[in-house]
């Protein structure tokens, strides 16, 4: 048995054929993307697949990479539990597993990991007149996984940098989507000083208007504190989160990591503070210097591994 859904048998007419392209042209105008089958998927190992999803809310089609259960052809009957991982800005769905070990370390596992794309930035949110990433990841996605993969309605979130950030945004913004949420130097209070012009400069450097994100962070103000984790965190309450962030340091070499991380320490620092303020338990790693880089990242992602298999029901 395969372990994608078949195509189309042979004997199918070209007149079907052009009748079903014509629907799911029509489907994808009037916003029914979500609901149709995935254009193309392409193999990349044993258990790793490209997936090209048909999105309204992106108007075009993106990828999402897939990397599933190592029983999955031979369970047919069997739904997974999914962990989504966001890569960070400037990066693309590849940085997971090109940077970390995460195949290798999932193999015998029974779970879906999903690393869908979230452009450029790396800013998985609704942007001002533009693309819908937050739609694209939390409803298209899920149901492309669904309905063509077996995926259950068990979920978890983790990313690194502007994946962080859209792992607790997720989350707090679509309350009970996620048993657990992870970041890993995320972007966490997005109206704390400095944060708009980090946010600003990740936008700018991908040759975008700054005010396409959110608008200007004086005079659109409500629309950043509604895209903002620490100021939606009530929505986190009953959600297992992990946060973690270094100070940062100069250090030899290149001394933009070590920048960027102590640039965002006074954030994850609020961040936290809230949620303890509001009893919202979560297991925090604030660590000494470090940099914004996956040197750092990839051990985060190793200690808060037991939080996100609980949540998901997989062996730690």
């Amino acid at each position: 048995m395969s372990d994608l859904p078949q195509k189309p048998a042979a004997g199918v007419s070209r007149r079907t054929v052009a009748r079903a392209t014509a629907a799911a042209g029509l489907a994808a105008l009037f916003g029914a993307a979500a609901t149709a089958p995935a254009r193309a998927a392409t193999r990349l190992g044993p258990r790793t697949w490209d997936v090209s999803v048909p999105s309204a809310a992106l108007g075009r089609t993106a990828p999402v990479r897939l990397i599933l259960p190592s029983d999955f052809a031979t369970r047919p009957d069997k739904t997974y539990p999914v962990l989504y991982l966001l890569h960070g800005a400037h990066d693309d769905y590849t940085s997971w597993t090109r940077e970390t070990d995460i195949e290798a370390f999932t193999a015998g596992r029974d779970l879906i990991v999903a690393m869908p794309d979230a452009g450029p930035t790396g800013i998985p949110s609704v942007w001002r007149g533009g693309p819908d990433y937050e739609t694209f990841q939390m409803k298209e996605v899920p149901a492309l996984l669904a309905r063509d993969y077996r995926a259950s309605g068990v979920r978890a979130v983790a990313g690194v940098s502007t994946g962080g950030y859209g792992a607790m945004a997720h989350a707090a913004r679509h309350p009970g989507a996620f048993t657990a949420a992870a970041s890993y130097s995320g972007v966490l209070d997005t109206t704390a000083p400095g944060v708009p012009a980090i946010m600003d400069a990740i936008v700018a450097r991908e040759n975008l208007p700054t005010a396409s994100l959110w608008g200007n962070p004086v005079f659109n103000l409500l629309t950043w504190r509604d895209f903002n984790p620490r100021a939606r965190a009530t929505g986190l309450r009953g959600t297992a989160l992990y946060v973690s962030q270094g100070s940062g340091v100069g250090g030899g070499g290149d001394p933009l990591p070590g920048i960027l991380e102590s640039a965002l320490w006074p954030s994850a620092q609020g961040f936290a503070r809230t949620l303890a303020l509001m009893g919202i338990p979560a297991t925090t790693h604030f660590y000494g210097g470090g940099g914004h880089d996956w040197a750092h990242w990839k051990p985060e992602f190793t200690a808060s591994w037991p939080i996100l298999a609980r949540a998901l029901g997989v062996p730690e």
